[in-house]
């Protein structure tokens, strides 16, 4: 952050950055980081869950996003699914038929997150 402003991110003169171009540069680095376009807003949603998700402590992640109320940080934030939904969901994948894998594909096993380590 520019020490000498609130802003997050300026020009190389310390202006403010038009919104519209920022808007053009991010969407110009997902598409050489060939990740799908998000709207800039959903990039907060998106690190609010990842922080959640890697069990960062809620007060932390609030300071992280600047929230100055825990609840703003936990209900609209947050958007990780409890161990029981996955499993829930993952049923509901099989049984509408979404459960095959490509061969030589690892597949999940019961009581694993998506990346291979134990639920919680």
């Amino acid at each position: 952050m520019n020490p000498w402003s609130d802003l997050v991110f300026t020009t190389r003169y310390g202006t403010p950055v038009e919104p519209r171009n920022f808007t053009r540069e991010f969407d110009r680095r997902c598409e050489r980081a060939s990740v799908r376009r998000i709207r800039v807003h959903d990039t907060r949603h998106t690190c609010a869950s990842l922080l959640a998700a890697l069990d960062v402590h809620p007060r932390i992640a609030m300071q992280i996003l600047r929230h100055s109320e825990i609840a703003v940080t936990m209900e609209v934030y947050t958007h990780v699914p409890s161990a029981d939904t996955r499993r829930a969901l993952r049923k509901l994948g099989e049984a509408l038929g979404g459960g095959s894998q490509k061969k030589g594909e690892k597949g999940q096993q019961e009581g694993e997150d998506m990346d291979g380590r134990p639920e919680s």
